[in-house]
């Protein structure tokens, strides 16, 4: 039997990562849940996961579970920022970027819409 490929491995890592995101995003009961590849568009990451929380206190909820998460399955300390308001959360977990919303800052940013754009589509 042959080991794996140490590409194979990083993909394996990159995998759990946005699993144990979309994971604890779920048991933390974060609503509209969008997961944007952006693979070949970013250097920065391979995925951006956005939700949203109810209120100022479910989005700092979510990301505290979250962060606990990461770090508890092995994928070190995210750095994150806006924890104070709970307006807009923004955790970067290395391959994966997190943005958790209040509804109503999610509607105004519209951050979706932006990584969705095809960029090599004609007249872009």
């Amino acid at each position: 039997m042959t080991a794996p490929h140490p590409v194979a491995a990083g993909t394996q890592k990159r995998v759990g990562l946005h699993d144990t995101v979309l994971a604890s995003l779920a048991d933390s009961k974060a609503e509209d849940i969008v997961s944007i590849d952006i693979t070949g568009k970013s250097s920065m990451a391979d995925q951006v996961v956005v939700a949203s929380g109810r209120s100022h206190r479910h989005v700092g909820a979510i990301a505290d579970h979250l962060l606990r998460d990461i770090k508890e399955a092995g994928h070190g300390t995210a750095r994150v920022e806006g924890v104070p308001q709970c307006d807009w959360v923004l955790i970067d977990a290395g391959d994966v970027i997190i943005h958790i919303f209040r509804p109503e800052v999610r509607d105004f940013y519209n951050i979706e819409k932006m990584w969705s754009v095809d960029v090599s589509a004609p007249g872009h």
